[in-house]
Formats: structure tokens, sequence, C-alpha cells
């Protein structure tokens, strides 16, 4: 299976104005994702009309999720997508990262509500079931984030069944964060970068629209419980072009100017299980 976790940056005035709006990205995202052939893939920061948009463009994949704000649409969702030909959701649902969890709250020291969806899927050929949770952490929230995690942890020991796991999303904390080892040394789910044996990592997670910017900082993961083996990771920094018309003195086809398709890159990676 191919999984993937993508940040796709919330549609705002700002970004338009800025040259990064989400109608030019989202078709480039879209090809993206055809292209790189994601089976599962989760969002954070998508509103209801960028996830319908991106269903409109990805024949064959369906998505869950609902808004932090309400619960229905209103604000970002975590939300994730599938083929419908390759696996039958079995159940689904959310939650928010807080000591309330059943209806939109800020946890803790958090800037915002914070809210994670979770799917529990069937791969039609084989009949193997799995686990996956989306989610994206608070930007501010130290003890927030950090409870994040001891939340996610619980919510699997729950289980009590050995159902194999995926966890991804948007942790806002890159790999020497206390909250990432919280998790990387649980036990329980290990980091997909650390697993496989090809990575393709030449930069960090997050951009910030610069593609000048370097770094090598993740903040956006995929864990794993033990029943998966990886084959292959990958950061997937593509650019694209927009005209530049604000260039002058060259020719007209060198008048573009790169843009990155949103300030996240996503993070692929291929995984296999045993039966």
């Amino acid at each position: 299976m191919n999984i993937a976790t993508y940040n796709i940056r919330y549609d705002n005035r700002g970004d338009s104005v800025a040259g990064n709006g989400w109608l030019q990205r989202c078709s480039v995202i879209a090809g993206q994702i055809l292209f790189h052939d994601f089976d599962i893939f989760g969002t954070q920061e998508g509103l209801h009309h960028q996830l319908e948009d991106l269903k409109r463009m990805l024949p064959g994949y369906d998505y869950f999720g609902i808004g932090r704000d309400d619960g229905q649409q209103a604000g970002e969702h975590s939300a994730i997508f599938y083929k419908t030909s390759k696996f039958e959701v079995l159940s689904n649902g959310d939650f928010w990262m807080s000591t309330i969890t059943d209806r939109p709250n800020r946890g803790w020291d958090a800037a915002l509500p914070r809210i994670c969806t979770w799917g529990e899927f069937r791969e039609i050929n084989t009949g193997f079931r799995f686990m996956c949770f989306n989610l994206h952490m608070d930007h501010r929230g130290v003890e927030a984030r950090r409870e994040s995690c001891k939340l996610i942890l619980e919510k699997i020991r729950e289980m009590d069944d050995g159902t194999p796991v995926i966890l991804m999303g948007d942790f806002n904390v890159d790999q020497n964060n206390e909250s990432y080892v919280l998790l990387n040394t649980s036990g329980i789910l290990r980091d997909a970068y650390d697993l496989s044996p090809i990575r393709y990592a030449n930069n960090g997670t997050f951009n910030s629209f610069n593609v000048n910017v370097k770094t090598d900082s993740r903040i956006d993961h995929i864990f794993l419980t033990s029943h998966f083996s990886v084959s292959r990771y990958g950061i997937l920094t593509d650019i694209y072009w927009i005209p530049d018309t604000e260039t002058e003195n060259v020719p007209p086809n060198r008048r573009f100017s790169p843009r990155y398709p949103s300030d996240h890159f996503p993070v692929m990676i291929q995984i296999h299980w045993t039966r």
C-alpha cells in the first residue's frame, strides 16, 4: 500500500494575494496524488469545499471526516481519503484531542480545537483489517501536544485485539521533540522514516511556500505498529510554475516562477504486511 499524509493548506485570501491560492494549487495537488498513486492518505487543514474539490478531481477516491469547529462541516478537517476499489470502510469516527473528546473544544493549552479522524479498513482482495488515525496537533500548546500523544496511545491500547495501526498527520513537532519521542519510543509505534531502507528526504516537511528554504526538520510523520514493514519513504518536494508578469529583460518563455503545491510537503511511504 502507498500511504501518505498531506497538509494541503487551508484556503485563504492572503495566500491568493501572494500567488499561492487554492484555485491554482488544487489541480497540482490532485495530479501529484494520482501520479504517486496514493492508496490512502490523510489531509490536514482542508476546508469542506477543498475536500470536495479534491474528490471531484480524484476519480475512484472517497473520504470521511468532520470539521473541527462544529463537528459537521465548519472549520478545518483531518479527513482520510481512500481508493474505493481497494478498501472497504468498516467503521469510522472522530474525536477531539482534549479531556473532552466527543464535542468541539480546545484541550489543555491548545490555541485551537484539534481533531483526530480514524477509520477501520478492510483490504478487499485479501481481507486484511487495519486502523488509520489522522490528526493535526496544535501549533502552540506544548502540553496539548504531549497530552494528545498520550491520548492517541490510549486509544490504540483500548483496542486490545492486536489490530494493525497507521498513525499519520501534521504533528507540529520535529523528530527531536519530546512529543515525537513519546510516540516513537512507546513500544507501540515507530516512525516509518526509521524503518525504511530507502529514504528520499532531501528536505524537511514544512516549506512556508518558500522555494529557497532548506531544513532537516520533519513535522509531518507516519507511525506504524509492528504489523507493517516499510520499503520506501519519501518527502515529495514537487514544484510547479506560474507566469511571472513582473520579470523584465528576459524572453517570454522564461517568465515563470516556481511554486510549491502547499506549505507542507507530503510524506509518502510504501508498506507491506505479513498475513
